[in-house]
């Protein structure tokens, strides 16, 4: 048995404390690592809850990082490149009620919940999160800085592009594409390309607004935002 690896989780979110129950017996936590003073300390759990200085004190560990929710997930690149982590640092966690198919490909800080299924030549990229029970159908692409609910279904041969967030519930029809920064509403049944930054939800999904995202680059040095959400 291989020994379980020191892992560090960021930030203390609703999506870290689900990261719980998928570590199994490949990693050891650590705690996890908040910018909000007011949740550090031992959580009810009775895990640690850290500042940023535990990347240093704990400088072996790996890091999942998971911040993102519909209100944030544009901010998501930001956040985790402001970490000032070497890509090596991240860890790629999957559930082990989830199942990946050895011709697909994983990025690095890649976090597979429960019951997901994910089939043959399909890529997720980097700093991605998969909700419980969605299914990731032959050669998808999924984009860095994504977030894909739980229960959402993506046909085969649809590209799911950098920094979008699928909303639970979702089905992507074959051979569409989803945009950078697009966000797709709950139980939305999509069967058209969504268009960059833009909104869209029901059945069939149309468009509710659009909105131009600029690319800026992140600075380390500027102040924390708040990554709880």
């Amino acid at each position: 048995m291989k020994e379980a690896k020191p892992l560090l989780i960021f930030p203390y979110n609703g999506n870290s404390l689900e990261a719980l129950d998928c570590i199994g017996d490949a990693f050891l936590l650590i705690g996890f690592v908040d910018d909000t003073p007011n949740k550090r300390g031992i959580d009810p759990n009775g895990y640690p809850v850290f500042g940023r200085e535990a990347f240093d004190r704990f400088s072996d560990a790996q890091v999942l990082a998971v911040p993102g929710s519909p209100r944030s997930y544009r901010a998501r690149k930001d956040i985790i490149r402001g970490l000032g982590l070497a890509d090596e640092r991240f860890a790629t966690v999957i559930h082990p009620a989830a199942r990946v198919s050895p011709l697909a490909s994983l990025g690095a800080n890649v976090l597979i919940m429960a019951g997901v299924v994910v089939t043959s030549n399909a890529a997720i990229g980097s700093h991605t999160c998969i909700l419980p029970n969605t299914v990731i159908h032959h050669d998808v692409a999924i984009g860095d800085w994504s977030l894909i609910g739980s229960n959402v279904t993506i046909a085969g041969q649809t590209v799911v592009e950098e920094n979008c967030y699928i909303g639970s519930g979702t089905s992507l029809m074959n051979g569409i594409r989803i945009r950078n920064g697009a966000l797709v509403g709950l139980g939305s049944n999509v069967i058209d390309s969504v268009e960059a930054h833009t909104t869209v939800a029901g059945n069939p999904a149309r468009e509710i607004r659009k909105k131009s995202w600029p690319e800026r680059p992140a600075n380390p040095r500027a102040p924390a935002r708040n990554a709880s959400n």
